[in-house]
């Protein structure tokens, strides 16, 4: 019994960011319902059990290309509170799905349309990916040492940050307001604006003079104090001792307290430098003798672990954060309610539920035979 227990979602099957938008959903309580393609899907869609963003959703299987197979789906519709899409504009539409047939069946649907570029623009039925909208956006351009071509990590700027996460809060935010008003709507998620909305904290250190739009110059990428660092053993530690009783702890932690050059944490032309001290003082030891010497204080650090390493750390293994579900490495749902918690379902096969879910929205047996 989740905290969106009641709420039934309808997702149309594809790749990316809508399907971890309904898998947010799912570990949320929400009956997602998965319109998958019927037969064996393509390569990038068909991961059996390692389709985490598909766990705790109820799969069928249709031919979107049958007619009567578009009539079960708006059937599956009637009784949604919203509709998860991630097709280029005007695929729905031309599959007899789009917004206006959708609302008309059910009024007080969220119709949530996830895309990279938009609905509209001149950029609108191009081909894209993660790395593409978030460089357009602006959101890539951080990402990186100064005099290196950016790199960010892959989907979760994009993808994930500015994609899944602003549809899952449109649609909840749809929901809502449906349930005051009884009027549906459309909620246009794309990546190019949930990537530059997350701009916004950062923006707001440009204009405020700390954040220089040369990238390696500001507070948050070009001070010592706020860096990766490789360690002896060719692993690597993090630390962001921004504030300064924070960067006075690390330096005296590290052995620097009363080194002059220290003094000064906030002088850029003193960042340089003192990256390369820094450098030399981290490539020293291992990564276990900082994690010893520095974890749990405030000196703002913490090692760069992959995520199988995550899966063993203290930290994560008391929170419960990963966990190996049928072999499968993932992560808990987020974020944690105290009454009614989340929980990750299981990843559902192909069509698993196609009888039971066609039979809930009223068609006859000689209908289903018929669909699946």
């Amino acid at each position: 019994m989740g905290v969106l227990d009641g709420v039934r979602i309808v997702e149309i099957a594809g790749i990316g960011p809508g399907p971890f938008c309904g898998m947010l959903l799912a570990d949320m309580g929400a009956e997602v319902i998965l319109v998958e393609r019927a037969g064996k899907g393509g390569d990038m869609l068909d991961l059996g059990k390692h389709a985490i963003v598909n766990r705790g959703k109820q799969s069928i299987a249709l031919d979107l290309k049958d007619p009567d197979a578009i009539e079960a789906v708006l059937r599956l519709i009637e009784g949604a509170d919203a509709l998860i899409e991630g097709m280029r504009p005007g695929v729905m539409e031309r599959l007899g799905l789009g917004p206006d047939v959708c609302l008309a069946r059910n009024p007080r649907l969220v119709y949530g349309r996830m895309t990279g570029w938009g609905q509209h623009g001149p950029l609108a039925q191009a081909a894209g990916h993660d790395l593409n909208y978030i460089a357009l956006s602006g959101a890539l351009w951080f990402s990186g040492e100064a005099g290196q071509p950016p790199m960010a990590p892959p989907t979760l700027v994009g993808d994930l940050g500015g994609g899944a996460l602003y549809l899952a809060m449109g649609i909840l935010a749809g929901i809502i307001n449906a349930s005051t008003n009884g009027v549906g709507q459309v909620v246009d998620a794309a990546i190019v604006d949930g990537s530059a909305n997350l701009m916004n904290l950062l923006l707001s250190a440009h204009s405020a003079g700390q954040q220089p739009l040369e990238r390696g110059r500001g507070l948050l990428d070009g001070a010592h104090w706020a860096r990766t660092y490789a360690c002896a053993d060719g692993l690597f530690v993090s630390v962001q001792a921004l504030e300064p009783q924070f960067n006075a702890l690390l330096f005296s932690k590290l052995g620097l307290g009363d080194d002059p050059d220290f003094k000064s944490p906030y002088d850029p032309r003193q960042w340089g430098p003192l990256r390369k001290r820094l450098e030399a003082v981290f490539a020293s030891q291992p990564r276990q003798h900082w994690i010893d010497l520095l974890e749990g204080t405030d000196a703002c650090f913490a090692p760069v672990l992959t995520p199988a390493e995550a899966l063993d750390h203290p930290h994560m293994v008391e929170r419960g954060v990963y966990s190996r579900t049928d072999g499968v490495l993932q992560a808990a749902p987020a974020p944690r309610f105290s009454t009614t918690p989340s929980a990750a379902g299981k990843v559902p096969v192909r069509g698993e539920h196609s009888t039971s879910i066609l039979r809930k929205a009223g068609l006859s047996e000689e209908q289903i035979q018929r669909l699946i």
